[in-house]
């Protein structure tokens, strides 16, 4: 007799993917109704440190990376499109949005750091910091302008969730990647708050987000996925574990939510590639956090596989890092400003 689940396709039953099928064609069973992704299409990315990966693979394998901001490496241009740093938080998105087209103008402009003036939205795009408060005005100025063309001439924006847990300005709300203190002491640190951000909260900052994005750029596509790397410290009173388990569980929700009911916003598995159940734990370091070279390839290809056009061929992905080296190198090459919790 047939029930509701009779017609379902293998993907739908964990004995028939999850238990019986490799590891690597768990996900691709569950990503048949994703959009695509021509070669012509303009592709930007942000979001937490993880995001780097696709900002710095996914032009080899056969994508049209869009970079706006362009300047040396080693004063963080090239990370991203544009040089914003990491955004862990859908509010640091939002709030990048609206600093850029005027919509926001938060009252901290400046920290100090020693001699030095640090961006508090940017920490780490400047190493040690700006000499004066014109230098880093100037250099927002240009960043914003390389902003604004980032969101208004890309065809597929993808945002990569990393955290919950922010610190905000008690005067204007505005968020930042680090706590005070950290990296720059702002002029009032007392005026400054821990914030772990709700599911409602996250879906209406990321829902403003596409409204705004969509006015300016009506065709754009969305993908959204959630970082597979757990979070360095929490300021929660209980464990970082437990912490970690309320971030991933709660952007998994926000992205699910967004992505309902709107076929031009994707949600791509990343964080299942690397946490689910068929990888067994294989790609994370020793550490229990950072991810391997071989998980790096594993999304990267399963992002390729899943979105570039069909009928596109794509060359193959280059091995990141020689096999002498340790797989740990994947990540040297990257600023997460939340490591620098662990060195404080």
């Amino acid at each position: 007799m047939a029930h509701p689940y009779s017609s379902l396709p293998d993907s739908a039953f964990w004995s028939r993917s999850v238990t019986e099928s490799a590891a690597s064609q768990v996900l691709a069973l569950s990503q048949e109704d994703c959009f695509t992704i021509a070669p012509s299409e303009r592709l930007a990315s942000a979001g937490s440190c993880f995001a780097q990966h696709l900002a710095r693979l996914l032009p080899g394998c056969g994508f049209n990376y869009l970079v706006t901001e362009t300047g040396p490496a080693d004063r963080q241009f090239g990370v991203y499109p544009a040089r914003f740093g990491n955004l862990y938080t859908v509010r640091q998105l939002l709030q990048l949005f609206e600093r850029a087209y005027g919509l926001f103008e938060p009252t901290d402009r400046a920290w100090t750091s020693g001699d030095v003036l640090v961006d508090p939205f940017r920490p780490g795009v400047e190493n040690p910091g700006f000499a004066d408060l014109d230098a880093l005005l100037a250099d927002r100025g240009a960043h914003f302008a390389a902003v604004r063309r980032m969101f208004e001439q890309c065809d597929v924006f993808v945002f990569t969730m990393g955290l919950t847990e922010a610190w905000v300005s008690d005067i204007d709300g505005a968020v930042f990647p680090l706590a005070p203190g950290v990296r720059g002491v702002p002029p009032q640190p007392s005026g400054y708050r821990h914030r772990n951000f709700t599911v409602p909260e996250m879906v209406g900052d990321m829902q403003r987000f596409v409204t705004h994005l969509r006015l300016l750029n009506p065709g754009v596509k969305l993908v959204l996925s959630v970082s597979p790397v757990p979070m360095a410290a929490t300021y929660e009173r209980r464990g970082v574990l437990v912490s970690n388990g309320y971030t991933k569980a709660a952007l998994r929700v926000v992205a699910d939510m967004v992505v309902h009911g709107d076929e031009r916003v994707a949600y791509f598995p990343s964080y299942e590639a690397i946490a689910g159940h068929q990888a067994a734990g294989r790609y994370y370091e020793p550490d229990r956090r950072h991810i391997s070279a071989e998980g790096v390839r594993e999304v990267v290809d399963l992002f390729t596989r899943s979105y570039l056009a069909r009928g596109e061929s794509a060359p193959p992905l280059a091995a990141e890092r020689p096999p002498s080296q340790p797989s740990q190198n994947v990540w040297d090459d990257l600023w997460c400003e939340d490591d620098m919790l662990n060195a404080s």
